[in-house]
């Protein structure tokens, strides 16, 4: 949909101008009037290239400004002196530039939602959705306050997954450096030393020689192979194919598989809870929260609940049969349904299943570690004593 710039009067003659979204001019016209604005002028804006969410902007960051904004607002302050404190107190100016582009349509006549989602790489529908809804709804600083805990939550349990993958992801690529550096360093040096003693050498040494050898020689082609079925793979995982059968692959994995199973239950109970507390109809929210998800075999569930509502059915059906959900959440589910109260009960779910990711890291830590000691062991082990066991044939031969 195009954006217009116009300028206009107030009927008290007051000058205003801004920017909205419509079909065409007419359209905005016919908006613009409802509002009590006579036109002057509207031109249409080139489109303007969003900043992408990752390429200067932190989720912390939004999460931040959220909770700032929730503060200002139920403190009294005007809409647009918020905006206006928040763009120049911000020290990211990527941000910056989004919060004053918000200002400006908001201080043109647009709905705070609106000037909103000309952002959607910064806010997803979920938080616009929620805005729009504490607009509507005349409960916009109780919104806010929700949605700052829903990201701050949000954003807790997303830094508790991925610290339990740095480590071992750091330890096994440092082990694999290591282990390429002694075939290509090391063991060549060993190499030429056993070269002129002119014996035979034990076989765990030649194995140990001969995949040297080979990286060697072929390294390049390695490289460029390993690069290419990166590549490939990064191509078939964004695939709806490829994208399925990785998700639902992970959530098999042992260990790693448990603790993705419930951080992604964390974060659908979460985000259905927080968008049906704020007034979204349930239609809308699952929809919302399948594309937030996480992972296609959760999306896959929800989006089957969504068609299993529309006639007139309940959401547990679907999600019991996914095999996604563990029986006790859609159990409560089903119980918060028959009660009216669904959104307390996906609070309740949500802290519980916090807690299990918690214990889901240390499980996961506690069984990478020793894993990462035995296989250093072996294979760095391994090479060391394939290269010192001719030394030891030579001082036997000796004594």
């Amino acid at each position: 949909m195009p954006v217009f710039e116009y300028k206009g009067k107030t009927l008290a003659g007051a000058a205003v101008q801004g920017m909205l979204k419509a079909n065409n001019r007419a359209d905005l016209e016919r908006v613009l009037r409802q509002n009590r604005i006579l036109v002057t002028s509207i031109s249409k804006r080139a489109p303007e290239i969003d900043i992408k969410f990752g390429t200067g902007i932190k989720r912390v960051e939004i999460s931040r400004f959220t909770r700032q904004f929730a503060t200002m607002i139920g403190a009294g302050l005007p809409m647009v002196q918020c905006l206006e404190i928040l763009g120049s107190q911000t020290e990211n100016k990527e941000l910056a530039k989004v919060v004053n582009s918000i200002r400006d349509g908001v201080q043109g006549g647009a709905t705070l939602s609106d000037a909103m989602k000309r952002h959607p790489k910064i806010f997803d529908e979920l938080f616009t959705n929620m805005v729009e809804a504490g607009e509507v709804g005349g409960a916009l600083d109780s919104i806010l306050v929700r949605l700052a805990v829903y990201r701050e939550k949000s954003d807790q349990l997303i830094r508790k997954v991925k610290g339990a993958m740095v480590y071992p992801t750091v330890v096994m690529l440092v082990a694999g450096l290591v282990t390429f550096a002694m075939l290509t360093f090391v063991v060549p040096t060993f190499a030429k030393m056993f070269s002129g003693l002119g014996a035979d050498l034990p076989e765990p040494t030649q194995v140990v020689l001969g995949i040297s050898n080979f990286l060697k020689a072929n390294i390049l082609y390695i490289f460029l192979g390993v690069v290419g079925l990166l590549v490939a793979f990064i191509y078939w995982k964004k695939t709806p194919s490829g994208g399925m059968a990785v998700d639902k692959a992970m959530l098999k994995v042992p260990v790693l598989g448990n603790l993705i199973r419930k951080s992604a239950v964390a974060r659908f109970t979460r985000t259905l809870a927080t968008l049906l507390a704020s007034g979204v109809s349930i239609l809308e929210a699952l929809d919302i929260t399948a594309k937030t998800a996480g992972n296609r075999v959760v999306a896959k569930a929800i989006n089957r609940s969504v068609l299993a509502i529309a006639e007139g059915d309940t959401i547990t059906g679907p999600l019991k049969a996914s095999g996604v959900f563990p029986p006790m959440v859609t159990q409560m589910i089903g119980v918060g349904e028959k009660t009216g109260g669904l959104d307390d009960m996906l609070n309740k779910i949500a802290d519980f299943y916090d807690e299990e990711v918690d214990e889901a890291v240390s499980a996961l830590t506690s069984v990478i570690e020793p894993i990462i000691i035995v296989f250093l062991g072996v294979v760095i082990g391994g090479i060391m004593i394939a290269m010192y066991l001719p030394m030891f044939d030579i001082i036997g031969k000796f004594n």
